[in-house]
């Protein structure tokens, strides 16, 4: 099931139509076949639920029902935009604030009115989108006003970054394909207010983060002034295959964490099948016999809620490296010390003479 038909799967409460289903990209001969082969379950003509598939009541699906009831039954014209539109795109909500649906008109009053806050904005502007018959903001546009406000609640009270929300919500739209860093920037440029900010969280978004977890993960060490983790994955110890990991090959460590709230994303991810290629392939020319020694780092979630705590453990893992390879990475700022009993240069105990005319006599 994609992410559209999952959103209005919960804004169903566990069920969705065939309507729903054609408007979030499935054709009728799929449908069919779905259902023919027990991946749905017909509930009623025209109304079907996954197969083997819980409706589990969360605070989005409730966030998504009264988003759904707003735009349907609200005043005609208004724009789900912000975390609302977000919602809707099947981005993460992780962090953000869900006690009120926003919404953009074209007039009247603005502000907030029960659990409704209303955006006014003439002319609306660019990146409005209509789907299945519901009017929202485009994902990049969602994305660069949620970064303008950025709204946390105390679920991000410790987490030391209040831009990791919005971070957390460009990162996850990057992975999906539902924007590219060009489109956010240009959605930032196009709003009205919050510009500075919003360019500071799109220019620490990249769209390697895969999960909530190493979303926030990233945001410390990167702010902590760490070295960046590699692209590539770490190596493979006795045959053990670490997934969700952060891979620093100058520092010879590995940090693990817990993959909490994965990104979604259609492209099929073929790690596993490198993964396979590095276990049971050919060796590579010049690869040495033995790997060199390697430190892991763990890092829960509940952990990322106390950043020092996460870049202290980090610096140790670093250094409890350092020391098993005797490979020190070289710090171009770190002041030099004098060794007991050198003597200085030439030019420096020629500098420290004094010139002959400030000799006594």
């Amino acid at each position: 099931m994609n992410p559209q038909l999952s959103v209005m799967t919960q804004i169903r409460g566990g069920l969705f139509t065939r309507a729903d289903a054609r408007a979030c990209g499935y054709p009728d001969p799929d449908i069919d076949s779905l259902l023919d082969t027990g991946g749905w379950r017909r509930i009623r003509p025209g109304t079907y639920a996954p197969h083997r598939t819980f409706a589990v009541v969360t605070d989005e699906m409730l966030y998504l029902r009264r988003i759904h009831r707003v735009l349907r039954y609200g005043d005609p014209g208004l724009t789900a935009s912000h975390q609302s539109a977000a919602a809707l795109h099947a981005l993460p909500l992780w962090g953000l604030d869900l006690s009120e649906v926003h919404v953009t008109a074209r007039d009247g009053p603005g502000g907030s009115r029960g659990e409704v806050h209303r955006n006014v904005r003439d002319p609306i502007g660019p990146g409005v989108q209509v789907w299945n018959g519901l009017r929202l903001v485009s994902p990049a546009r969602a994305v660069a006003e949620v970064a303008a406000l950025v709204p946390v609640t105390s679920e991000t009270s410790s987490a030391n970054s209040p831009l990791a929300p919005a971070v957390v919500l460009a990162e996850a739209a990057l992975y999906a394909g539902l924007t590219t860093s060009t489109l956010l920037k240009r959605a930032v440029n196009q709003l009205v207010d919050g510009i500075e900010q919003a360019q500071r969280v799109v220019a620490l978004a990249g769209a390697e983060s895969a999960s909530v977890a190493e979303s926030r993960l990233r945001l410390i060490l990167a702010e902590a002034g760490l070295p960046a983790p590699s692209a590539s994955p770490p190596p493979l110890i006795e045959g053990e295959l670490v997934s969700c990991s952060l891979w620093f090959p100058d520092e010879r460590t590995v940090v693990e964490f817990e993959p909490r709230r994965p990104f979604w994303c259609e492209e099929f991810d073929d790690y596993l099948e490198e993964v396979a290629e590095r276990v049971f392939g050919a060796p590579r020319r010049g690869e040495p016999a033995d790997p060199e020694p390697v430190e892991h780092c763990w890092i829960s979630w509940s952990d990322l809620d106390d950043a020092a705590l996460v870049v202290d453990r980090v610096r140790t893992t670093f250094a409890r490296a350092s020391r098993r390879t005797g490979v020190r990475a070289f710090d171009p700022d770190r002041r030099r010390r004098k060794r007991p009993g050198t003597q200085p240069s030439r030019r420096r105990r020629e500098s420290s003479y004094p010139a002959d005319h400030d000799l006594p006599g």
